[in-house]
């Protein structure tokens, strides 16, 4: 993996010491300019946990991907750079059916001076910046509040609060993971049809006030407030607003 081709990619130029400042700077930059997407698994393309195909994807080729590849390339960075990080595996949440399996879902920890940090590129709508791990703190962050807890003894909990009430998104194990763990749930995810990734196409990215999505039948902007939905009529129109939204020409 091209670390300075990566930075610039995720458009990050300055300081590269293993600081929290840096982290910060790292994460947000990075969930800005890439994208949270399941499309090749519509597309019909099998996504290996191999660093460096997902590298030459998501830098070379422009693209986005889900946590496995999003979070696994962001902790190779991280690791390049100085930075002291654990992959884990979490949990996520669902409110029909509790939480998924072991290695449901790849995140990362971080430790700067003796202090642990979630950090969290993969995940869709998440925090803009790491979150302490420190259990029932809350945590200010530009997409909302945070809450870690424990969560039956061995896992803990990280919530997001939303009008005082606590909306689980994942519970984890602070424990490192192998990237050749997760190859069991990346298959599930990409061809089961239990799996919610195969059952249309998404590519999400924030914005700094919002989000824009772009799904099968729709193109949804969120700016603050306001939400400005366009229903797409066919596959040709989704295919338009793939490349002016997100750069993408799709491949056949």
């Amino acid at each position: 993996m091209n670390k300075n081709e990566y930075l610039e990619r995720i458009n990050y130029s300055g300081d590269l010491s293993p600081s929290l400042e840096v982290l910060r700077k790292l994460q947000k930059t990075h969930v800005l300019n890439v994208a949270f997407e399941n499309l090749d698994i519509h597309f019909g393309n099998t996504i290996e946990l191999d660093t460096n195909k997902i590298f030459k994807k998501i830098s070379s080729n422009n693209r986005g991907g889900f946590c496995y590849e999003l979070n696994g390339l962001f902790y190779e960075l991280l690791t390049l750079i100085g930075f002291k990080t654990k992959r884990i595996s979490a949990r996520v949440y669902n409110k029909d059916k509790g939480y998924g399996q072991e290695y449901d879902h790849l995140a990362v920890i971080i430790t700067i001076e003796g202090i642990e940090y979630l950090s969290d590129v993969g995940f869709g709508e998440f925090s803009f910046g790491p979150l302490q791990i420190e259990e029932g703190k809350i945590q200010m962050d530009e997409r909302g509040h945070y809450l870690i807890e424990k969560h039956d003894h061995e896992y803990l909990r990280v919530s997001k609060l939303e009008n005082g009430i606590s909306i689980p998104e994942y519970i984890f194990k602070n424990i490192h993971r192998e990237l050749n763990e997760f190859e069991g749930m990346c298959m599930y995810h990409q061809s089961s049809p239990d799996s919610h990734f195969t059952q249309k196409k998404l590519i999400s990215i924030p914005t700094e006030k919002g989000r824009i999505t772009l799904t099968d039948v729709s193109l949804k902007i969120r700016s603050n407030d306001s939400v400005n939905e366009i229903k797409l009529k066919d596959e040709a129109e989704f295919n338009k607003k793939l490349l002016s939204y997100f750069s993408i020409e799709r491949e056949y």
